[in-house]
């Protein structure tokens, strides 16, 4: 049987277990609405069903999304039928360890889309206005311009001055500025996922042009050491707010079987993990732009060193982390 063929096959089956769990999770609201109650024997046959599917999926060596998608549901029906809770440092400890970097591979479609929509125009417009530095006035002012050159000129770095008190100053204004940026990605997706794709194409041209012009004024050095290392964090942040808010706007455009506010509301609980997940990963970039790529007196060849070790290791924890649980 193909993975395809199997999907098919169980796919209602999968669906229908979702939106009994989700009513479950929701409390008892409906039911004092006159719905149908849940029926608590209909969970555990479609729970036991659905164990058999991963176990045959696995078994299969089935793709990667199959098998994060029936992790996820069986997960989230033991929660439900036998009560677990956790609470605490055991929950965050499991939410970062398996939770946070198995919604991002299940949302893979959106993760690779979004990316697409930031970092393309970033590469173009950066490469444009690097052959072509007067083109950075099609999307900044020219004092802007000109400020941007100056932040990053060889002089203001060698009389730049920075403290304590300054560096705390800027890792709350960094905060405020990143988190700024994502959740305009994540949220605009509610506009039938338009307004997401708009910000991740706006942001990725912006910077793209930032870089392409100072790369060409000369000052690649003192930009690509300050950006490097906290890139890995606050970059991959933007990519995954777009990507929740994509998921979002997917839920409002084809809906399926459920009322657009059903799937919104299975969209948002799927997303929920990759919102917190973000928002961790931009507090590490706003705490290593304002104390680390500030610091004139580290080399450049360890800031370089660090920086790949960043990207590596964000990359491999978003591909490899949580395949398996203990």
């Amino acid at each position: 049987m193909t993975p395809l063929h199997f999907e098919k096959l169980y796919s209602a089956e999968w669906d229908e277990l979702e939106a009994q769990l989700l009513r479950i999770m929701e409390g008892r609201e409906k039911q004092r609405r006159g719905l149908e109650p849940v029926r608590g024997e209909r969970v555990a046959e479609l729970y036991r069903r659905a164990c058999e599917h991963l176990a045959l999926a696995r078994a299969r060596n089935y793709p990667r999304y199959l098998l994060d998608r029936l992790d996820r549901i069986t997960a989230d029906a033991h929660q439900v039928i036998y009560q677990h809770r956790e609470y605490g440092l055991l929950r965050i400890k499991r939410a970062f360890l398996y939770g946070f970097p198995r919604a991002v591979r299940a949302h893979a479609r959106y993760v690779w889309t979004s990316a697409a929509l930031f970092f393309i125009p970033m590469l173009l417009v950066g490469w444009l206005v690097y052959e072509r530095p007067d083109l950075i006035l099609s999307v900044t002012s020219a004092e802007q311009a000109a400020g941007y050159e100056e932040m990053y000129s060889k002089a203001a770095e060698s009389t730049r001055i920075r403290d304590a008190q300054t560096d705390w100053f800027a890792f709350g204004f960094y905060i405020r500025n990143n988190i700024g940026i994502s959740f305009q990605c994540f949220a605009a997706g509610i506009v039938f996922g338009i307004g997401s794709m708009f910000f991740l194409v706006f942001n990725g041209v912006m910077i793209g042009a930032v870089a392409g012009y100072l790369t060409e004024r000369g000052l690649s050095e003192t930009f690509y050491s300050f950006v490097v290392t906290h890139g890995a964090f606050e970059l991959t942040a933007i990519v995954l707010s777009g990507a929740a808010g994509l998921r979002l706007g997917q839920a409002l455009v084809a809906p399926g079987r459920r009322t657009r506010i059903q799937s919104l509301t299975q969209a948002a609980r799927e997303t929920t993990v990759i919102i917190y997940g973000f928002v961790v990963m931009l507090l590490i970039a706003a705490a290593i732009e304002a104390f680390w790529s500030s610091a004139r007196w580290i080399p450049l060849t360890i800031k370089y060193g660090v920086a790949a070790l960043c990207w590596i290791g964000v990359l491999g924890y978003l591909t490899f982390q949580g395949r398996r649980e203990n």
